[in-house]
């Protein structure tokens, strides 16, 4: 199994828009993906219930947290979408479950606050501190003119942890959720811009076999 937890404790950092594109892009690679919802609103499940039978297959993972995962999973990618606030036991579980840790940052006074203070608590999980979980940084709705996305970039550079890609703020990633599909689901006319910004990610993501 390749497991990717994708958390952030503040509400509205991307969360959910991370994990059903980085869901549609390795099923749109021909990969066997699952998606995990931890999230007590269940959005990304709402996603995936919206998402036409004709595109490539997503099925949702129905678990406890506490529970072990299912053999079932081992050739498969496992996409983790968590809540708000996820901190102690419950991040030491979700953080158990995962290969690889992936953290949405907006660039705003209260996002690098919050993903601060997070980043820290993260570093000493054991999973992340003997580098069995590796940890990516990913800034999202970005506009690269802007003085909030330079602060931004400062702001992470400071942790010493890779930041994979700055998303930009696009109307694309709605746009294609209201049809429970990803940026990846799109004509590439509509969305190859979005998909070459998702590409290290990709790569981070998959690694070497």
């Amino acid at each position: 199994m390749r497991s990717v937890l994708v958390v952030n404790p503040k509400g509205g950092a991307g969360k959910t828009t991370v994990a059903t594109n980085l869901a549609g892009a390795l099923a749109c690679r021909g990969e066997q993906v699952f998606l995990w919802d931890l999230d007590r609103q269940r959005s990304a499940l709402g996603w995936l219930s919206m998402r036409p039978a004709e595109l490539p297959l997503i099925r949702r993972l129905d678990q406890r947290l506490e529970d072990e995962l299912p053999p079932a999973l081992k050739r498969a990618f496992l996409v983790i979408d968590s809540p708000a606030g996820l901190h102690g036991r419950g991040l030491t579980q979700s953080v158990r479950h995962a290969d690889k840790v992936l953290v949405p940052v907006q660039p705003s006074v209260f996002d690098m606050a919050a993903s601060g203070t997070f980043l820290e608590q993260l570093r000493e999980e054991k999973p992340v501190r003997k580098s069995r979980s590796p940890v990516g940084l990913l800034g999202m709705r970005v506009d690269p003119r802007t003085r909030a996305a330079a602060t931004l970039g400062s702001y992470l550079a400071q942790f010493d942890l890779p930041v994979l890609a700055y998303l930009r703020d696009s109307q694309v990633y709605p746009n294609a959720a209201f049809g429970g599909m990803s940026v990846f689901d799109l004509p590439p006319s509509l969305s190859q811009r979005d998909r070459e910004q998702w590409e290290p990610v990709l790569e981070w993501v998959i690694g070497k076999d």
